[in-house]
């Protein structure tokens, strides 16, 4: 829909289209329900890793708070897109208004890089846990784990806003269609009409800080974690490398293999495919793994699981601590 402004004497975006995936009409009924059972599959997981943490507390350490905060972003990540692109999949038109677009890309950035900020506060947590297993509580103090975590918080909330605000300030004057299932930053970004050249530097700059930045924070904590494997090497050693960083590793490899796949390896033919596929892939696929790669690879969660099912007492707790 268009509004015509005629103090500004141009025409006004009040919402916005989004042509969603590129599939066949007679294909939609059958992705419709296997993207409803990732998105269900998604939610349920995520909500036992959340529930096994609470109520287990031998798992109310600093690695599985920074494990339920993940499980939460997971959840809010995947409902940021998944119902919205569920609806319009059952819609004749696939609209969003301008404030409902804006919100989204909000959402959108703010759990994407609360799970990178996560991820970062996780790889520093094994790389204390392997390198000073000693001098581990002392490290990971509970005001230390708060910390990161109020940062993490405040820090990506911070993020999102800027972006959303700069973009509230853009004119949308003419084409009205998101080649894509959601609002996505970049998307809309070609749909502006008027100047973009600051948007673009805060994203250059401040992609940076929220993105490189903790990947690389990442790669030091495991090259440090193998040099210290490597200066002493055992076979014990090397196994409890693995159990302890085996399921956070490959998450990570997951989450930024995707993002690496999508911005740093621009394909000219099909690019708008290939974006909307590999988007489908760390805001669908991502989120619907991690609860199976914890719970599958971790012996602590193996354990509180079995409890579980098998009915027995959990030593339970109200409150998660460090």
């Amino acid at each position: 829909m268009q509004v015509h402004d005629e103090n500004r004497n141009q025409t006004i975006i009040s919402e916005f289209l989004l042509l969603g995936l590129p599939i066949q009409p007679e294909m939609k009924a059958p992705f419709y329900a296997l993207f409803l059972a990732m998105y269900l599959t998604t939610i349920l997981g995520n909500m036992l890793i959340i529930l096994l943490i609470h109520v287990d507390s031998h798992l109310h350490t600093p690695m599985y708070l920074f494990l339920s905060n993940l499980s939460f972003s997971d959840m809010c990540f995947s409902s940021v897109t998944i119902p919205k692109l569920l609806v319009n999949m059952q819609s004749k038109i696939p609209a969003i208004s301008y404030p409902g677009c804006l919100t989204q890309m909000y959402f959108f950035l703010f759990f994407g890089d609360l799970e990178s900020f996560l991820l970062v506060a996780m790889a520093y947590d094994r790389y204390v846990a392997i390198c000073y297993p000693l001098h581990y509580t002392v490290f990971m103090s509970p005001k230390l784990c708060s910390s990161l975590l109020v940062f993490s918080w405040v820090l990506t909330a911070f993020h999102a806003l800027l972006h959303t605000l700069l973009m509230s300030q853009l004119s949308f004057c003419t084409n009205n269609i998101i080649p894509h299932f959601f609002c996505d930053m970049s998307a809309l970004l070609k749909l502006a009409c008027s100047d973009t050249w600051l948007n673009e530097l805060i994203i250059f700059v401040m992609g940076g800080l929220v993105s490189v930045v903790p990947f690389l924070l990442i790669i030091t904590s495991y090259a440090r974690i193998l040099f210290s494997i490597l200066r002493v090497p055992s076979v014990r050693g090397i196994r409890k490398a693995f159990s302890t960083c085996g399921s956070h590793l490959t998450v990570v490899s997951l989450f930024y293999g995707m993002i690496i796949g999508l911005y740093l390896c621009p394909s000219a033919n099909n690019s708008t495919i290939k974006e909307t596929v590999m988007s489908i892939m760390y805001t669908v696929v991502t989120p619907m793994l991690n609860p199976f790669i914890y719970s599958l690879r971790n012996q602590d969660m193996k354990g509180a699981f079995k409890k579980l099912l098998e009915g027995r007492k959990l030593p339970f707790s109200l409150g998660l601590s460090c």
